[in-house]
């Protein structure tokens, strides 16, 4: 039996959307750091710069920052035709590009009959445009990238798609609707979608993120005036049997995993990253 390794990785060419981000930033690190060349999409094209500049010096890989729109399929066609150029066919795609916004946020987790004259602060009050912005860049921000980049890997007989989704995509929390209700559209959409390419040697899967620090849950978990937890933040750390935040670079392992041939098997499953969440009744 050959030596299980990430080997096979080595010389890929990786799309990463929303590749500026704090998670964003720490796959394409590990991507880098295992000789994949990586082609990092995110609408601020500055800190997508700085942030290959800084990740190509340190590891010696070519990396590469593009300006591109995931809800815009044009601004897509024009970064694969820049990439295509400079990096070569795109073997594999992660679809990190995504978030949540107070706009699609209640203020107030329940209703009941104390707070019936609250509605604006319920689902009743949702800002239905800041609704649409949260479910399309989570979900259409996830299909169109799918539909553009997958392209060359139809051409080669061989690729990976794999999808950030979110432990709210099983267990949807107070709050935010418009997230939960999009990474579990994502869940569905990696089932289908690995049905659907099963036969041209395309794999799609998703993992799901636990809860980690970043700059689209800052605002919910901690308090700005004094740095401190939340009681929002409470309950989670609380309901996390390893009692902690996740560390972004721990999802480097499993990231890797599904885009190398060591899981070729595996297709259309989402892989829960969460410090245990999933597993504790809270009990």
């Amino acid at each position: 039996m050959d030596r299980i390794s990430f080997d096979d990785l080595n010389n890929n060419v990786c799309v990463l959307t929303g590749g500026a981000g704090i998670i964003g930033a720490a796959i394409a690190k590990g991507l880098a750091q295992n000789g994949i060349r990586t082609a990092i999409l995110d609408l601020n094209e500055q800190s997508a710069k700085e942030l290959a500049a800084s990740i190509e010096k340190e590891t010696g890989t070519i990396t590469r920052a593009y300006q591109a729109n995931v809800l815009e399929k044009e601004s897509l066609i024009q970064a694969k035709k820049k990439i295509n150029s400079e990096l070569g066919k795109i073997n594999l795609l992660i679809n990190g590009a995504g978030g949540n916004s107070p706009k699609a946020t209640t203020q107030i987790e329940k209703l009941g009959k104390e707070n019936l004259n609250e509605l604006e602060k319920s689902f009743y009050g949702l800002d239905i445009n800041g609704f649409d912005f949260v479910f399309d860049l989570n979900f259409k921000g996830t299909l169109l990238p799918s539909m553009v980049f997958t392209t060359d890997m139809l051409e080669l007989g061989k690729g990976v798609v794999l999808n950030i989704s979110s432990m709210n995509s099983f267990k949807p929390l107070t709050k935010i609707p418009a997230y939960s209700a999009a990474k579990a559209s994502v869940n569905n959409f990696t089932m289908w979608l690995a049905v659907h390419l099963a036969k041209t040697g395309i794999r799609v899967n998703a993992i799901a993120p636990g809860f980690f620090l970043t700059n689209q849950n800052r605002f919910l978990l901690v308090d700005e005036k004094t740095g401190n937890p939340t009681p929002r933040g409470q309950k989670i750390i609380a309901n996390t049997p390893m009692e902690r935040y996740g560390e972004v670079e721990e999802l480097t392992g499993t990231v890797l995993f599904l885009l190398s041939d060591i899981s070729k098997f595996i297709t259309g499953i989402c892989i829960p990253v969460d410090g245990g969440y999933s597993a504790f009744g809270g009990v």
